[in-house]
């Protein structure tokens, strides 16, 4: 026998099937399932912070409506002042930057107040007193247009998301 290989019996080479794009390797299945958790964490984290956002300016509404009733018992307008100022600069920790509402003071603090507003009623208007009446124990305070200036910030307090926040 002859060992030529023209003559032995051997099939051609024969390549296998092309890798189909379906059904995906199970990698692909874990990467597909962890996008998606991702997704829904993000959007119901999202929408609890919306939730919670939300539920403070409603809270500083309630604690608002708090001082205004305290004010109509006692009808102390310095205690007014102070209570009122102390209220506005925990909403404004609440709603913006720490660093930038806490440190804030006197005239800066008044504009501030007044970015929300398209008027300047706190800096040159009745919200002036909140700077003054703290170191004047017998200044003029006329105390319904600070209510009515005090109402007017909080309900023009946008929605912001916490992410928005800092």
């Amino acid at each position: 026998m002859t060992n030529d290989p023209q003559q032995l019996p051997l099939r051609d080479i024969h390549l296998p099937e092309p890798v189909s794009w379906w059904p995906p390797a199970p990698g692909w299945w874990l990467l597909l399932l962890f996008i998606l958790a991702i997704l829904i964490a993000g959007l119901w984290i999202h929408r609890r912070r919306l939730k919670k956002r939300r539920s403070l300016k409603r809270l500083s509404r309630t604690q608002f409506q708090s001082l205004r009733e305290a004010y109509e018992q006692h009808r102390n307008p310095q205690r007014l002042v102070e209570d009122l100022s102390i209220l506005l600069r925990r909403v404004c920790i609440a709603h913006y930057p720490r660093a930038t509402t806490a440190s804030v003071t006197g005239k800066a603090w008044l504009e501030l107040l007044d970015q929300t507003l398209e008027d300047q009623r706190f800096s040159k208007g009745p919200g002036k007193v909140l700077t003054q009446a703290p170191y004047r124990p017998h200044a003029q305070i006329d105390a319904q247009a600070l209510l009515i200036l005090c109402e007017d910030w909080l309900a023009s307090l946008p929605d912001r998301t916490l992410g928005q926040r800092s």
